[in-house]
C-alpha cells in the first residue's frame, strides 16, 4: 500500500483476533514508529510491547486500577477492566519519556510521542494488521505509570492493540478538508 492510500483510507478497528503481528512485523512497526517528528532529538517516545501471556501483566494492571478507582466495583467491573488487555493479540503501550526543564517544552515531547503511536497505527494499517488506539483514566493514573516502568513525569500517550480484523472495517465518509481549515483572522 502506497503512503497516500495508507494515509487516507486508514481506520480504527475495534474487534481483533489471532492472528497477531508478527516479530517482523513488530520490528516494522516499531521502526516506523521511531521515524516519527522530533524537536531537539530527544526520542521521548519508549515502547512496551505484549503478546500472548505477557498481555497478563497489562490485565492485572488494568483489573488493579479499577479496584484502586472504583470504591463500588464489583466482580463484574474488575472481569470487563481485565479483558480489555486480552481484547488483541498484541498491545504496544506507547508513552512519552519526558526531559523535564529543556528547551523543548514536555507536551511537544508528548507530541513526538503521539506520532510515533500515529506511525504505528499507520504502518499497521499498511501492512493489514488492524489496530486500535486506546487511552482513558488509566493512562494519566500515576500509579499505572510505576508499575509500567514510569516515572510521574511521563506520560503514557496509546495503548495500541493489534491484530486480525474481526468483521467488516466500518467505513467513514469521504470528506473534504474544507470544514477544518480557517482563514487567520483580521487584527
Amino acid at each position: 500500500m502506497d503512503t497516500l492510500t495508507a494515509l487516507t483510507t486508514r481506520v480504527s478497528v475495534p474487534r481483533l483476533t489471532d492472528p497477531g503481528p508478527s516479530d517482523e512485523q513488530i520490528d516494522l512497526l516499531l521502526r516506523a514508529a521511531i521515524r516519527a517528528p522530533d524537536h531537539g532529538m530527544l526520542r521521548p517516545w519508549r515502547f512496551i510491547v505484549l503478546r500472548g501471556d505477557q498481555r497478563e501483566r497489562l490485565a492485572d494492571i488494568m483489573e488493579q486500577h479499577a479496584a484502586e478507582s472504583f470504591a463500588e466495583a464489583d466482580s463484574c467491573t474488575l472481569s470487563n477492566a481485565r479483558n480489555k488487555a486480552l481484547r488483541a493479540p498484541a498491545v504496544i503501550v506507547v508513552a512519552a519519556e519526558v526531559t523535564e526543564s529543556h528547551k523543548v517544552p514536555v507536551w511537544e515531547q508528548v507530541l513526538a510521542a503521539g506520532a510515533a503511536a500515529q506511525n504505528i497505527m499507520l504502518a499497521a494499517h499498511a501492512l493489514g494488521i488492524g489496530a486500535m488506539w486506546r487511552t482513558g483514566a488509566i493512562a494519566e493514573d500515576a500509579a499505572v505509570k510505576r508499575r509500567l516502568g514510569f516515572a510521574d513525569k511521563d506520560q503514557v500517550v496509546a495503548f495500541i492493540y493489534l491484530g486480525t480484523p474481526a468483521g467488516a472495517l466500518k467505513t467513514l465518509p469521504d470528506e473534504t478538508p474544507d470544514r477544518y481549515v480557517r482563514e487567520l483572522p483580521d487584527d
